[in-house]
């Protein structure tokens, strides 16, 4: 038994403070344990959990399915490396490409989180003998520093400049500035189906057909980004779906694992599979018998239970409830399925987030102006609408607090 097994949230934060470097500042809360769409903090208050960890935990906390599975397999044999493969590896992603409708000669690559499996996709582009790459203004890819390159936030990108050359970033959802940057030169066009730290942003089907047109007719590949929007997030089993294209690849990661660290790049076709050959990538922990039990279970859960159904019409509830509010600080709701922002009409969003922490609720200040939501693909209406009946309190108390 540890010495600091007592210890309550601050003497917590404050060891924390003195042996983390620290990247994310100071925590808000020290969590101990979950169940469902639940948290408990090391004091015993509970919260309801709209984060999810940041659009992760698909099957909530402790899902009876999830442990069994995790369990039963890290008491079987947790890591193997790539020299070798596992019969849940192979089966984990015959099921991925199965649920993303993939030609015969698609392909799975086992990485460990969303900016890997972008660092992947990039390699995978350089492999056309072209150099440019086209993403979108808003877009967040990831933060090592060839993910980081495609992403736009200037300001995480320019203290780690100069990044990867040739990257060009355009209006999201202008079908003629992404026409226009699109060349001969130009080996893909990344983009998000939903852009998550943008606010929730979502792209309109005719943009996703547009990109598909303008980058076939270039000889440039389409990789959509459905790290946030994939895994049955927003309705579908992944985000592109419901634009009625087939992409060259997609990067996974997220709700893949249900709390569980893993990333994927999946390609379509044997042309875009074998661009990447023996020894131009790998990764020594991706895709191993441990994650591969998680994410095998995510996705039959998913299915079984049907929640695919579940989350669109949590999500439509989400627009519904929150819009019958007719608040006059709140603009609406933006979002596909349960990857929602509720767009304020003044920069309240931090405001909000910390009255809702006190309140009991987590949910993530995405920008000045937005909250987003993403919680577990479990989440019941009756847990949502104890927050949207919060949701008018929670910004009073904002607005009083604000300068």
């Amino acid at each position: 038994m540890s010495v600091h097994d007592s210890d309550d949230q601050q003497d917590v934060l404050d060891r924390y403070a003195r042996s983390l470097i620290g990247v994310f500042g100071a925590p808000q809360l020290v969590l101990e344990r979950g169940d469902g769409a639940w948290v408990w903090d090391v004091d015993g208050k509970r919260y309801l959990d709209l984060v999810g960890g940041i659009a992760v935990n698909a099957l909530g906390h402790n899902h009876p399915a999830l442990v069994a599975a995790v369990s039963k397999q890290v008491g079987e044999m947790a890591h193997i490396s790539n020299f070798y493969t596992s019969r849940v590896q192979v089966e984990l992603a015959e099921r991925v490409l199965q649920l993303a409708a993939a030609p015969a000669g698609s392909g799975v690559f086992f990485a460990n989180s969303g900016t890997e499996a972008i660092e992947a996709a990039i390699k995978l582009s350089r492999r056309t003998g072209r150099m440019g790459i086209v993403a979108a203004e808003g877009a967040f890819h990831g933060r090592t520093t060839g993910a980081l390159a495609l992403t736009h936030k200037a300001a995480y990108r320019e203290p780690f400049a100069p990044l990867i050359p040739d990257v060009a970033h355009v209006p999201y959802n202008d079908i003629e500035a992404l026409r226009a940057a699109v060349t001969k030169d130009t080996a893909a066009v990344v983009l998000e189906p939903v852009q998550g730290e943008a606010g929730a942003i979502v792209a309109d089907p005719a943009y996703l057909q547009a990109a598909r047109e303008i980058t076939t007719a270039a000889g440039a590949l389409l990789i959509l980004d459905e790290i946030q929007t994939g895994v049955g997030r927003t309705g579908d089993w992944f985000g592109f779906q419901s634009s009625g294209i087939v992409p060259d690849a997609i990067t996974l990661a997220k709700g893949l694992g249900g709390g569980l660290p893993i990333g994927a790049l999946v390609t379509f076709g044997p042309e875009t599979t074998g661009l990447l050959t023996a020894g131009q990538h790998g990764t020594t922990f991706g895709g191993n018998p441990l994650v591969a039990a998680a994410g095998l279970s995510v996705l039959t859960t998913i299915d079984a239970d049907g929640l695919l159904g579940h989350v669109t019409a949590m999500g439509e509830h989400i627009v519904h409830s929150v819009t019958a509010l007719d608040h006059p600080d709140i603009a609406g709701v933006r979002g596909r399925g349960l990857l929602r922002a509720i767009v304020l009409r003044s920069d309240l969003s931090a405001g909000i987030a910390a009255a809702a922490r006190e309140a009991g609720f987590l949910v993530n200040p995405v920008a000045p102006s937005a909250i987003r939501l993403v919680p577990p693909l479990v989440i019941s209406r009756e847990e949502l609408d104890l927050f949207v009946a919060a949701l008018p309190s929670l910004i009073s108390t904002a607005k009083e607090s604000s300068p």
